[in-house]
């Protein structure tokens, strides 16, 4: 996509190529854990904080954990439907987050996903917003 804007620049990286994945920006304890996303509040595995957690790049591939197909959604400026995932990240994380396409077909768990950008909207100057989601890696 030319000239795009990201919905949330600080938690992934928009990739050159119009083929490559998104990275997700994670982090790694210095005691091994990974987590998504970046912070520095302290390691859940091990409560280190500061400089024992560093950034990291995140491939945007992993496993389908579970899915959930909304139908209504309390809040007007979200169109239903829509498919919610839980995908576990090749590096170990577990992130929740949508669907790039609904899909009213249940989705089997252990399905190969991958991250992907779409268009979620304009800006006032007329540029495409994108966004990161999930869709099953071809």
């Amino acid at each position: 996509m030319t000239q795009a804007s990201a919905l949330k620049p600080s938690l992934y990286t928009v990739p050159e190529g119009a083929d490559a994945v998104p990275a997700l920006r994670g982090g790694r304890c210095v005691c091994g854990h990974v987590f998504f996303p970046m912070q520095t509040y302290g390691c859940e595995k091990c409560g280190r904080t500061g400089k024992a957690l560093q950034p990291v790049l995140l491939a945007g591939t992993g496993q389908l954990v579970a899915s959930a197909r909304v139908l209504m959604h309390a809040r007007k400026d979200r169109q239903a439907p829509f498919t919610v995932v839980s995908v576990r990240l090749d590096e170990g994380p577990v992130l929740r987050t949508l669907l790039a396409q609904d899909s009213a077909a249940p989705l089997p768990s252990g399905l190969r996903m991958r991250a992907t950008l779409v268009e979620v909207g304009r800006a006032d100057t007329g540029e495409p917003i994108i966004d990161l989601r999930f869709a099953a890696a071809a």
